[in-house]
């Protein structure tokens, strides 16, 4: 795939997204955001992919916006306020609707939307150099990318509000000790590490299994009982036990080998998938 601001490579089964923009430490533009989405797309509809890294080139993960515009960044004036649509959270949706798990390799500072952006991924990993930080009230602005909904859910409400609210500079530490991230690791290490988990998921995971777990996790967070939950698992281990891939991952074991799964999480998905409800507007 040829793209101008992403770079988009294949192998071992694990694409790998990388931020391209490192003169300006990957700051994010609408053309990235539809670039990463075109990637996204391509990769679920690729049997070849099993899992998905995003990370950036050079020292930084993603500066946020960028913001060569000055004050009129965010101005949306030409478009209605109903109609209008935050970019950051057409991206996060994107993300949140995928069926294949991603995970962020946080190679550098990651702030504003190159940090929220990473909330919707499965697992994220951060460099020991790398600084966060949710700073969109400093900016006189408000959350994006749906975090009003993932931040609480990740880390808690009590950790959410205080970054959010005095939009301080973090560190990966802190990151790690309140959940945000779940390794930090020196620099060298972070996209290694990124992709050993993917070859664990790639090699090992039936891709089925793997984006109805995906969603079942993500859409359960917010359930108001568990009894919801019991009843979409029970769908899903009903049909699923009666599907190839369940025999093929039994078999295997017992036979103390690696699966071959053969079938598709774009083609072979359940007739009650996706069971959340639509939302009320589409994102355009």
């Amino acid at each position: 795939m040829n793209y101008e601001q992403i770079k988009y490579e294949v192998a071992e089964r694990v694409l790998t997204i990388t931020l391209n923009r490192p003169d300006r430490l990957n700051a994010y533009t609408r053309f990235m955001r539809d670039e990463i989405i075109d990637a996204l797309d391509h990769a679920e509809d690729d049997d070849n992919i099993r899992a998905i890294i995003v990370t950036g080139e050079g020292r930084g993960f993603c500066a946020g916006m960028d913001l060569q515009d000055g004050g009129s960044t965010f101005n949306y004036e030409k478009v209605s306020q109903d109609e209008h649509r935050d970019g950051g959270g057409i991206l996060a949706l994107r993300i949140y609707d995928l069926k294949k798990p991603i995970i962020a390799a946080i190679n550098g500072p990651a702030v504003g939307i190159g940090l929220t952006m990473t909330l919707p991924m499965d697992i994220r990993i951060a460099s020991t150099a790398a600084k966060m930080g949710i700073v969109f009230v400093r900016r006189g602005i408000v959350i994006d990318a749906c975090s009003s909904w993932f931040l609480s859910r990740i880390m808690g409400i009590g950790n959410a509000l205080e970054w959010a609210l005095t939009g301080k500079v973090f560190s990966a530490q802190e990151a790690l000790d309140c959940g945000l991230v779940s390794k930090v690791v020196e620099p060298e290490e972070v996209v290694p590490t990124a992709r050993a988990i993917a070859l664990e998921i790639a090699r090992n995971s039936a891709p089925v299994s793997a984006a109805l777990i995906r969603q079942l996790i993500w859409t359960m967070s917010g359930a108001d009982h568990p009894m919801e939950a019991h009843r979409i698992e029970s769908k899903c281990f009903h049909w699923i036990g009666q599907q190839p891939d369940a025999a093929e991952g039994i078999t295997a074991f017992l036979e103390k080998r690696l699966p071959n799964f053969t079938m598709s999480s774009h083609r072979d998905m359940p007739d009650f998938y996706p069971w959340s409800p639509e939302p009320d507007f589409k994102v355009k």
